[in-house]
């Protein structure tokens, strides 16, 4: 079973979708994250959690 670490990303009501996308796009291109779960609440802020996975090194024994 694969492990993930996750992050929240909190966007305020005023960034536009495009600076969203963009703010979303740096983070999977730089940071390798992954969209999750987005999250649009009342007041018209976004809640993103972002994840990636975590690959463990195997040490070899020789």
């Amino acid at each position: 079973m694969p492990e993930y670490e996750f992050v929240d990303v909190y966007l305020p009501r005023g960034v536009t979708r495009k600076d969203a996308a963009r703010q979303l796009t740096d983070h999977a291109e730089y940071g390798h994250w992954e969209l999750y779960r987005l999250t649009l609440l009342r007041d018209g802020s976004r809640k993103v959690r972002l994840r990636r996975r975590i690959i463990r090194q195997v040490r070899a024994t020789w």
